[in-house]
């Protein structure tokens, strides 16, 4: 009875430490512990749903895949994601004021103010881009890999559309930040920081082949 009792014991008791803990980490290893249904593989919604509201998850899944995929000609990963609708919700999986937010590394959050392809593909872009540097992400500025999430994400909010000449909607000014502590801290008394990072980052894609600087980048490691 131990030997099988065992295993299920131990995790129950990781999830309700992670739980007090690290929440979102918890509620991404469980998401059924935190009252999640799952609607389809990789996508776990918020209970009492309409069906509207689950066809709305599914295409926002669909297509933010889609926006990473066309940009970087097919994905490596695929994140679990987990969809708020009420702001209880998104509090109990550990979220906060944020949009969305990506967890390990091997998961989407979404919070009510977030459940539409641009924040998903943001978010995922993350993941898609730290799953290809591996063991190479040390050293890669974290402006970079904000700047580079608006642009996958195409997020029209921070940067011109392709074709549009120069897309930079504001010119990056001094240095961009590099840790993600000065980057959380830069991002919430500047809210343009993120269209400084993505002009900065559409820059370096024009003279560094673009797409294929990034694939480039990813099994190098960061040169600048």
């Amino acid at each position: 009875m131990w030997l099988a009792g065992g295993p299920i014991v131990l995790l129950v008791v990781a999830v309700v430490v992670l739980a007090f803990g690290y929440p979102s980490v918890a509620a991404t290893a469980c998401p059924r512990c935190f009252a999640m249904e799952e609607l389809r593989p990789g996508l776990f919604v918020e209970g009492g749903l309409s069906a509207a509201q689950r066809d709305q998850m599914i295409a926002v899944q669909e297509r933010a895949g889609e926006r990473v995929a066309k940009f970087y000609g097919g994905r490596v990963s695929d994140p679990l994601l987990l969809a708020c609708f009420t702001d209880d919700c998104y509090r109990r999986i550990g979220g906060g004021g944020e949009r969305g937010v990506a967890v390990l590394n091997r998961a989407v959050m979404l919070s009510p103010r977030g459940l539409d392809p641009v924040i998903a593909s943001h978010e995922m872009s993350h993941v898609e881009f730290h799953e290809r540097l591996g063991d190479r992400e040390a050293g890669v500025p974290q402006w970079f890999d904000e700047g580079l999430a608006v642009i996958v994400s195409a997020d029209e909010r921070n940067i011109r559309p392709p074709g549009a000449g120069d897309r930079c909607k504001v010119e990056p000014t001094g240095e961009l930040p590099v840790t993600l502590d000065d980057w959380l801290a830069a991002a919430t008394a500047d809210k343009q920081m993120y269209a400084k990072a993505a002009c900065a980052v559409s820059r370096w894609l024009d003279t560094h082949d673009g797409r294929n600087g990034v694939l480039e980048l990813a099994t190098t490691g960061w040169r600048g």
